[in-house]
């Protein structure tokens, strides 16, 4: 039997997943998510690197990028927010997660810092 993907390191940072709600306002879809409080709790592991480095107009910015896995939950989508309990930051889910050699096991995700400043 072939042996599967393990994640390199323990899931031993917690997280909140914040689940949009969708409704339409005038026309618009808008979306919601839920306060922390009220978000299930999740554990997997976080690591950052340095940030990922754009120009737009000519303006540099370092946009605070990092990966997340976790055990699979087909909850978490690519419109998905991810709190980080310990550090009270939010990032949101890019692109659809990874689900690891599609065995409902382990996923793999990347994610953005939400707001923030210069």
């Amino acid at each position: 039997m072939a042996h599967g993907y393990k994640p390199s390191a323990p899931f031993n940072v917690a997280m909140k997943l914040l689940i949009p709600t969708t409704k339409n306002v005038t026309g618009t879809t808008k979306k919601t998510y839920p306060f922390p409080d009220d978000a299930p709790l999740i554990f997997g592991s976080f690591r950052t690197f340095t940030g990922t480095e754009t120009t737009v107009n000519d303006l540099y910015t370092v946009v605070a990028t990092g990966y997340i896995d976790t055990w699979y939950r087909p909850d978490i989508k690519a419109n998905c927010r991810i709190y980080l309990c310990e550090t009270e930051e939010t990032y949101e889910v890019l692109g659809e997660p990874e689900n690891i050699s599609m065995r409902n096991q382990y996923i793999k995700m990347r994610v953005r810092k939400v707001g923030g400043g210069a």
